[in-house]
């Protein structure tokens, strides 16, 4: 049995890939400040004094809005980067004849790409202050790489599935709305997004662990569908699935990404995985389970 030490663990991806974990017979250290303020990342006593005896580390606590970095950067800038360089320093250490070491970033380090679908091999071009953090994020997970740790990357792109997720996500919150019969705000109707549901982000996770676990290294890989979201395509279908709400348009952010499809081949070669929700499916689901509430 290996024993996992996931930051972030009470959050929508930490959460779904804890219990995937333990259903998997790991055993699961879970580390959040929401479940316990002294789970804080920017303390490296604390972090290396609950990582103990474990094998691996999966690194996923973060400011994981992009509007909340633009809001407090220097907030995003401590957690993202000076809490990464702790966690990784936490790793290094760790007694372990092979620790490994899985961060989580974002497709928001490659910006406003110039074609679609985007590769793990894309200009990296962050286009906001999250995105920035995320990437110096990875720079410190590459040092640690060449130091000798065994690190991987993977970039998220627009996980939902869950009504414990973040409120003002735009999944979470399309559907809330729709299933309440309120007014969904599309700010940029025609930015187009990759969305991936949480179940299949933790099966690919869990794949992860089992080559790391087992000394594979991992090049970067982002997990997507491969399929574009238009915001009022999106905003549409939640309003279809719950038969109530109201849609009004904005224009789009500044700082948000205008478009993003990723290229799921790398995923599907390296881990034998492919996203299988597709995001009809993953609306009903998460429509039907705001309406119970």
């Amino acid at each position: 049995m290996t024993r996992v030490f996931v930051t972030g663990s009470h959050g929508l991806i930490g959460s779904a890939l804890s219990g995937r974990l333990r259903a998997d017979g790991h055993e699961v250290i879970g580390y959040d400040i929401a479940a316990d303020k002294r789970h804080d990342i920017v303390d490296p006593d604390a972090l290396a004094s609950a990582m103990a005896g474990c094998s691996g580390v999966v690194h996923l606590a973060a400011v994981s809005r992009v509007v909340w970095g633009e809001h407090d950067p220097g907030a995003c800038h401590l957690v993202n980067v000076i809490g990464t360089r702790n966690v990784l320093a936490a790793a290094s250490s760790l007694r372990e004849v092979r620790p490994w070491f899985l961060f989580g970033s974002s497709r928001e380090v490659y910006g406003q790409a110039r074609y679609l679908p985007v590769s793990e091999s894309a200009e990296l071009a962050p286009l906001n202050r999250y995105a920035r953090s995320k990437l110096d994020a990875e720079l410190l997970v590459e040092q640690a790489r060449a130091g000798g740790l065994n690190t991987a990357v993977v970039r998220f792109s627009s996980v939902y599935g869950s009504v414990a997720d973040h409120p003002d996500r735009v999944a979470p919150a399309f559907a809330r709305l729709a299933a309440e019969g309120g007014a969904l705000r599309v700010d940029g109707g025609d930015t187009t997004l990759d969305f991936t549901h949480v179940s299949d982000v933790a099966e690919a996770l869990s794949r992860m662990v089992e080559r790391l676990s087992s000394g594979s290294r991992l090049p970067p890989l982002h997990l997507v569908s491969g399929r574009a979201t238009s915001l009022s395509g999106l905003a549409d279908l939640a309003v279809r699935c719950a038969s109530g709400g109201t849609i009004r348009t904005a224009a789009p952010r500044h700082y948000d990404v205008g478009r993003f499809v990723g290229d799921p081949a790398r995923a599907a070669r390296v881990l034998g995985w492919r996203a299988t929700t597709a995001i009809q499916e993953g609306m009903e689901r998460l429509v039907a389970d705001f309406a119970k509430r």
